[in-house]
């Protein structure tokens, strides 16, 4: 699992550089013997296509504080998070696959909280079955993110959108700087094929707007 994009050259401008890109999604074997054995549809997809207008006014940035837990009680997330990078090839890196209830933060974006756009990650499924975020896509607007960092705040974050997208088309918009402080919460999504997997990420868009 990773994003198809090279290293940005600062964390300042990383959004703003950022090609079109998605989360590559391995084929996961496990999960299509057992989708044909149970009858299982797989993880549950947004609605309608996002439109990411903006989520009005968000609470003001917080300093950045690293974050330790990512809770979405919608769907049932509790879950620690640890730190992921690039690889040397430009990709992002997800949490080990053999951690498929471990969410990610990539490093290289603003801290959750921060001035910018957070991004968070994580598996669909692993060859277990369902994983840390498995049910992202059946997330609604309104609903809340936290996210506990190392000095022992909280933050929320209200969704304001979430959608799917090819995972080779997915909008520079994602990943753009609002000038407040937002959050990405992404996945694999979209149709699945035996032969290649997932066809596309399901993005989730919030802003920060309590922090306890």
């Amino acid at each position: 699992m990773h994003i198809s994009t090279h290293r940005p050259p600062d964390r300042d401008s990383w959004g703003t550089r950022l090609a079109a890109a998605g989360l590559g999604c391995a084929l996961v074997l496990g999960l299509q013997l057992m989708h044909q054995a149970t009858g299982a549809g797989g993880p549950p997809q947004p609605s309608a296509p996002g439109t990411a207008a903006g989520a009005g006014t968000a609470h003001p940035p917080q300093p950045s504080v690293a974050p330790t837990r990512v809770g979405i009680p919608a769907i049932g997330v509790d879950a620690a998070l640890t730190p992921v990078g690039l690889d040397p090839e430009g990709w992002l890196q997800a949490p080990p696959s053999d951690a498929g209830h471990l969410a990610g933060w990539f490093t290289d974006a603003p801290a959750p909280g921060a001035r910018g756009t957070a991004v968070l990650t994580g598996h669909v499924d692993t060859a277990e079955g369902p994983a840390v975020f498995y049910s992202l896509g059946a997330l609604g607007t309104g609903e809340t993110i936290t996210v506990t960092r190392e000095d022992g705040s909280t933050l929320g974050f209200t969704v304001y959108d979430i959608a799917v997208y090819d995972k080779d088309r997915l909008p520079e918009r994602v990943y753009a700087d609002t000038g407040q402080p937002e959050l990405r919460v992404l996945t694999c999504g979209g149709s699945y094929h035996p032969e290649t997997g997932y066809t596309g990420n399901v993005v989730v868009y919030a802003t920060l707007t309590a922090v306890h």
